[in-house]
């Protein structure tokens, strides 16, 4: 999968690979543009990915092919060796490199279920699936398969297993007021010497003031500083007047929460073994590195203690990503709130100047570059619900969302749909019992299409939000359901499909409650229901409601897709082999080749993967 190597701007093999070539003039400018940027994993964010080819290619040793070399400024010299392989459609990072520059993106991982197209790809998949363009891996997990390629690298002695560290000495003391004493004292017979055990804890004096530009006044009270010696009985020694980081509290807190009176002790051990370990941490990508850490590392050392009986502190990790929207400048106020901007003749001016406005990238939002957008203009003209939806459709919690008016506005139309369905069902159907049986003892295929797809959606939003909280894909799959209901005509449908659009009118509901919930609250009201909708257990789908008479078989040969064709869902894998073999699509492929292996893999849609 690795279609290009990139090399830190900083490092030593940029300038002797570009030295002689056509490139040697645009490295070089690119390097000095780059040394002017901060240089650090939160400082690339800042900028928008930039890289130059420097004239030289590599041979990637697992394939034998001649990729290019590229500088970027999203490379890091202090992160490895300033060298990384890069595969697109694995990483985003890469995969928006790719696109910019036009290299090439090969999938070599494929989830279960669907294809994807380097060509048509939106995004980067990080997930777990099956190789393919993999070689002798094809058709393999893809976990699995990366054990198997390790083994098969040591043995074809072009790599080896590693495992990098990149820890550092964790400084401890701040020079500031608010936090835990650092429960020390400086004496010049003994030295640095414990506060006793029974002294503790040490408490800050309330009655301090803060010193000009926020410094610490605890070096500055002698009542506080002044102490005596532990060990030696010396009057004029000194307590510490640091304080501690406040990743130091914050490091073991959780344990603190199982037991917040308890005074024999950091915590009850009891307590702590009934609750503990957390079942969901949710933090910002910076707390990858620092609290996360951090918490790790502090309870290794109670359970090394033998204080806890587990060593992760945490059970599932989500990390979200940030709100972010374009920058906008003017030449003579600088960088413009949105409003501060407005269209005329096409153009974008200021509204305080009218000099045309520069819209700059997409960045985190913040105050002071001014990229924000007020939530109360947001509620005032659509309202809670419908600005959640925007921000939980947008994108998956762990990505970026990029504001964007217009996204708001369509799920303004969508909640709008939806009260206009419901408000016809009501006035048309209202009354009548939701069909709640299986599907196969519904007589028309129109009623047994839409029950099957509700009890599919019921699941799938299940999955979702349990699973990975993927609330966008959730929403997609009612915004389906949404639009299947509205291919039906409610005046010609018989009381058969009037009972199963009104179990998918209250599921739909349903599944919406925990995301639009006053919206949700007011339709189940209207619908004749007692009680709020909070209230109601969660949907259920029926096992024996999934399936529809087909399924899609998709087919790769060597891990390219070469046919698809609808079969029986209930036909075995001999008739699925058959078919496909049989396929004029695919003969052309395999025709006077052997067939070293067949795979068939049942998911949603069937996938054959054919090794010739």
């Amino acid at each position: 999968g690795a279609t290009f190597m990139c090399l830190a701007p900083e490092h030593p093999l940029v300038e002797t690979l570009s030295r002689g070539t056509d490139q040697e003039t645009a490295v070089n400018q690119f390097v000095d543009k780059v040394s002017r940027q901060e240089r650090s994993a939160e400082g690339i964010e800042k900028y928008e990915k930039e890289g130059v080819f420097t004239g030289t290619y590599c041979i990637n040793p697992a394939t034998g092919e001649k990729i290019p070399v590229y500088t970027a400024n999203f490379v890091l010299m202090g992160y490895g060796t300033g060298a990384i392989m890069s595969v697109p459609s694995g990483d985003q990072r890469d995969f928006d490199f790719a696109r910019k520059y036009g290299l090439e993106i090969r999938v070599v991982v494929q989830p279960e279920g669907e294809i994807l197209d380097g060509a048509t790809m939106t995004e980067a998949y990080t997930g777990r699936g099956i190789m393919t363009n993999s070689g002798q891996f094809n058709g393999m997990d893809s976990k699995e398969a990366i054990e198997k390629m390790a083994d098969w690298l040591e043995a074809s002695g072009i790599g080896k297993r590693a495992v990098s560290f990149r820890l550092r000495d964790w400084g401890i003391s701040r020079q500031r007021y608010w936090g835990t004493p650092i429960p020390v004292i400086h004496c010049a017979s003994c030295g640095v010497v414990p506060v006793p055990e029974t002294d503790l804890p040490i408490t800050l004096p309330e009655d301090a003031n803060l010193l000009a530009k926020g410094q610490s006044p605890l070096p500055t009270l002698d009542y506080f500083a002044r102490t005596t010696c532990p060990a030696c009985g010396r009057e004029d020694a000194k307590r510490d007047t640091d304080t501690m980081d406040t990743f130091v509290e914050s490091s073991w807190y959780y344990l603190r929460y199982c037991s917040p009176r308890y005074d024999k002790g950091m915590f009850d051990p009891k307590a702590v073994e009934y609750w503990m370990p957390v079942d969901q941490y949710i933090g910002g990508v910076e707390h990858a590195v620092l609290h996360l850490l951090y918490s790790r590392y502090f309870l290794r050392v109670l359970n090394t203690l033998g204080l806890v009986p587990f060593k992760e502190p945490f059970t599932r990790l989500l990390t979200q990503g940030m709100v972010c929207k374009e920058t906008m400048t003017c030449p003579e106020h600088g960088y413009l709130f949105p409003e501060q901007g407005e269209k005329q003749d096409g153009n974008l001016v200021c509204t305080m100047c009218g000099k045309d406005v520069d819209v700059g990238r997409v960045i985190k939002m913040s105050k002071s570059k001014k990229n924000v957008v007020n939530p109360n203009e947001l509620l005032e003209k659509y309202g809670a619900d419908v600005t959640r939806l925007f921000c939980l459709f947008a994108a998956p919690p762990e990505r970026d969302l990029e504001w964007s008016e217009d996204g708001v506005e369509g799920s303004n139309r969508f909640v709008n749909r939806v009260w206009r369905l419901a408000l016809t069902c009501m006035e048309t159907i209202q009354g009548v019992d939701a069909y709640k049986g299986p599907a196969d003892s519904l007589k028309g295929d129109q009623a047994k299409e839409l029950y099957i797809k509700a009890n599919q959606t019921i699941q799938k939003v299940t999955a979702d939000i349990e699973t990975n909280f993927h609330f966008n894909t959730a929403i997609a799959a009612v915004m389906e359901l949404v639009n299947a209901m509205y291919t039906i005509e409610l005046e010609k449908a018989d009381d058969e499909l009037k009972s199963v659009i009104w179990f998918c009118l209250e599921n739909v509901l349903l599944l919406l409650s925990p995301i639009i919930p006053h919206f949700c609250e007011e339709l189940f009201a209207h619908m004749g229901n007692k009680g709020s909708i909070l209230e109601q257990p969660w949907p259920e789908f029926r096992k024996d409601s999934m399936q529809t008479d087909d399924v899609l078989v998709v087919v790769q040969v060597n891990g390219k897709l070469r046919a698809k064709f609808p079969m029986s869902a209930d036909s075995g894998e001999d008739d699925i082999k058959a078919a496909t073999l049989g396929d004029s699509r695919i003969v052309k492929y395999i025709e006077g080749k052997e067939i070293r292996k067949i795979i068939v893999i049942r998911k949603k849609q069937t996938l054959v993967n054919i090794v010739v």
